[in-house]
């Protein structure tokens, strides 16, 4: 049964018929019978999904909705908010995973019976695999868990209870009265309730509060029964995050994967700062480990532990509440802690903190929330147990915190700091740094400490840094470290350096300071390489550059503009938005000048994306810059951004680099741009192009496209100049290269 209260907005009708948002919109003026709005606003108004279903399959535009688009906007569209729909899914799923046949048992019959049932069927799984919850709001937690059993409000009745188990659900806003049986428990009902009419209810007894999810958990169910239970709450859960990019503060897998490599293998691990689960999922599980997790957000510690109940056999204990202020496991001592804690938090407790156990190095100020997560990891772990932390590069150098630095320095709990390279985490704009602690023995502890910078393995623009390379140089350093207890010097990546070296005033731990600097390979040789490449380039310009003559009259084409071949259906146009895909990048306007790749990120909502095909051409319209871009391979599919036009030219009737390449003249710039106070506005619609054959066209569009390659490898001449006059003031520097 679909759920009435399910809404969609125009962006997901789009979505499910597979059309753009402005056929939407058209649907809703041409057809009176379309589907009206039931929430949302004027301008995003909100539709029920089982009537548009209805609607589409009615008029023909859609044989089946996709079923990962179905219980996504269930998800979505959730009257309790979609972070709750989310948990309630997650349990479903677990249960579906663990015990398939009590979810075929407790399914059979009407989604008020099955909502019924559920808080008791999910008992069966929760508690044997999450244990006691502190905080964290698990439906059916705590409840008594017998599908099969007799109606339980009998039971009470009678005086009868099953001991040990907790019947007080209501506190988890469970109700429980009156929940019947699976079908053919003796003096069990198996009549459909309507929770509207209550002639078949008692009078006294409510909706159950699981009946709105219970459209949801059914197509969860079924698209489980497609990809896998652990599959499906990946989908969901990463679609969630996906469409709420700002409200989560995400560690990338590969530097999960990373950071629990270095931690090495451990029985018991526990992340104080949990938010999804990424570092806990990313750690190779036994059936005999544990892991704890803990985040102030009750939710994200539900959907924690839902998470990696479903991704190990592991043993899994998640609480919710902040980890310094109220720690909820107080008396563990843990192989390993991996964290990603909030960064520049000012209110993390150092009021109400000052005599807590844990400042066992010193006691953080107002301004190092950082090291007061340092000291509650190392608070944590048992003697010789490994905590490694992502933190900011300022927490390596603020003067606020060097005495509590050099206390782990001395004590030998610091053992190494490694820098990132830009772009490994968010803020994507800062190399942040991995923190390896160890809480000491009382064997003598290591006089030297591993320093590495890894910010040669950066990536262009938001690609991402080359997480192979990263992880690679990491381990094999990190390895040869832990053995020997130093490393040889790596020239511009790493060396372990002496504690007392670092004990000065400042005791500054950023590693670039402290390194020596990158070998030239080959000195001479390798500079001697890069000058032949940056001359190979140069003399592309007497290939390009006509020979020095008498200039020609200019040329007396005749002329139309964009604004007339759109209209003739010669090219279409199109204007970038604020809205996008999150799981796509977004061509921005920096990116077109640059002609870099696309780098930009835009929030997921109701307004229609422009995706980006080959061919297209691509027009910045602020700036008052003459630059035009065709869409090659590499860039096709990212989505257009904010104050861009895309012109999709026929290319029955244009070329594109012959479109692109008069675009660019100055005048024709000159004369459709319109000044303002601030910024200069290029009207796409008032730029000229010549009246072609489309063979003539072609000839000037391969001289055109020959001119970008040019100006891309001029480009590349540049950093390579860069690179040429950085190389000859190092090596004469450090005497790799002589002077004559």
């Amino acid at each position: 049964m679909q759920d009435q209260a399910t809404e969609v907005t125009a962006a997901g009708i789009a979505r499910l018929a597979g059309v753009g948002r402005a056929a939407v919109s058209n649907w809703r003026r041409r057809h009176a019978d379309f589907p009206k709005p039931v929430g949302g606003t004027e301008t995003s108004p909100s539709f029920a999904l089982a009537e548009v279903e209805a609607w589409l399959r009615k008029q023909g535009k859609l044989a089946e909705v996709p079923l990962r688009e179905r219980v996504w906007q269930q998800l979505a569209g959730h009257p309790e908010g979609p972070l709750t729909a989310l948990v309630h899914a997650g349990c479903a799923l677990l249960l579906i995973h663990e015990r398939p046949t009590v979810w075929l048992a407790a399914s059979a019959g009407s989604d008020v019976r099955l909502a019924r049932l559920l808080p008791g069927a999910l008992a069966q799984v929760l508690t044997p695999r999450l244990g006691e919850l502190t905080g964290v709001p698990l439906p059916g937690a705590g409840v008594p868990g017998d599908v099969n059993t007799p109606d339980e409000s009998r039971t009470a009745n009678s005086g009868s209870t099953a001991p040990g188990v907790n019947t007080a659900p209501a506190a988890l806003g469970v109700n429980t009265s009156g929940t019947p049986g699976a079908p053919g428990s003796p003096g069990t009902p198996d009549t459909p309730v309507n929770p509207v009419d209550r002639s078949a209810a008692p009078a006294a007894d409510l909706p159950p509060p699981l009946l709105p999810s219970v459209p949801l958990l059914r197509g969860a169910a079924e698209l489980a029964a497609e990809t896998g239970a652990r599959q499906a709450f990946e989908f969901l859960l990463g679609r969630h995050l996906d469409a709420n990019p700002r409200q989560y503060t995400l560690t990338p897998s590969e530097l999960a994967t990373l950071m629990a490599d270095l931690a090495g293998p451990a029985r018991t691990v526990l992340d104080p700062a949990c938010g999804t689960g990424a570092l806990l999922r990313a750690v190779d599980t036994r059936p005999e480990q544990w892991l704890h997790a803990q985040d102030s957000a009750p939710d994200l510690a539900a959907l924690t532990a839902l998470r990696l109940a479903l991704h190990s056999r592991a043993g899994v204990r998640a609480a919710a509440g902040d980890s310094l202020r109220a720690d909820a496991f107080p008396e563990l001592r843990a192989d390993a802690v991996l964290c990603h804690p909030p960064f520049n938090e000012r209110n993390w407790g150092h009021d109400e903190l000052a005599y807590d156990p844990r400042w066992e190095y010193g006691f953080p100020a107002r301004t190092e929330s950082e090291l007061a997560w340092v000291q509650h990891a190392l608070a944590r772990l048992t003697d010789g147990g490994t905590a490694v932390l992502l933190m900011p590069p300022a927490a390596a150098s603020r003067r606020s915190g060097r005495r509590i630095r050099a206390d782990l320095l001395r004590r030998g709990a610091l053992r190494a700091v490694l820098a990132l390279p830009v772009g490994a985490a968010p803020p994507y704009n800062i190399p942040l740094h991995v923190w390896v602690l160890r809480r000491p023995e009382r064997n003598p502890v290591s006089p030297e400490v591993l320093l590495m910078d890894t910010g040669r393995f950066a990536g262009e623009g938001r690609v991402g840094p080359d997480w192979a390379a990263v992880r690679e140089a990491v381990l094999d350093a990190w390895r040869a470290f832990t053995r020997a207890g130093r490393l040889a010097e790596r020239p511009g990546l790493a060396r372990s350096v002496p504690v007392i070296e670092l004990l000065d005033d400042d005791v500054d731990l950023a590693p670039a300071r402290h390194l020596p600097p990158p070998a030239v390979a080959d000195g001479a040789e390798q500079l001697a390489a890069v000058r032949e490449r940056l001359g190979e380039t140069l003399r592309l310009t007497t290939d390009l550059t006509p020979p020095a003559a008498d200039p020609a009259p200019p040329a007396r084409w005749p002329l139309t503009t964009i604004g007339e071949l759109a209209r003739g259906g010669a090219l279409v146009m199109r204007s970038g938005g604020n809205g996008g895909h999150a799981r796509l990048p977004v061509l921005t306007d920096t990116d077109v000048l640059a002609a870099t790749a696309p780098s930009g990120t835009l929030p997921e909502s109701d307004e229609e994306a422009v995706l980006t095909e080959l061919g297209d051409v691509v027009v910045p319209v602020l700036g008052g810059g003459s630059v035009a871009r065709v869409i090659e391979e590499p860039t096709a599919g990212a989505v257009l951004g904010r104050n861009l036009v895309l012109l999709r030219p026929d290319a029955t009737a244009l070329d594109p680099w012959f479109l692109a390449g008069f675009l660019r003249g100055t005048a024709n710039n000159r004369q459709a741009s319109s000044y303002a106070s601030t910024a200069t506005r290029l009207d796409v619609r008032r730029l000229q192009v010549p009246r072609l054959p489309l063979e003539e066209q072609r000839r000037y569009g391969a001289r055109f496209h020959a001119l970008d390659e040019f100006e891309r490898a001029l480009r590349h001449a540049s950093r390579l100049g860069d690179h040429l006059v950085r190389g000859m003031y190092d090596g004469l520097t450090d005497g790799t290269v002589a002077p004559d």
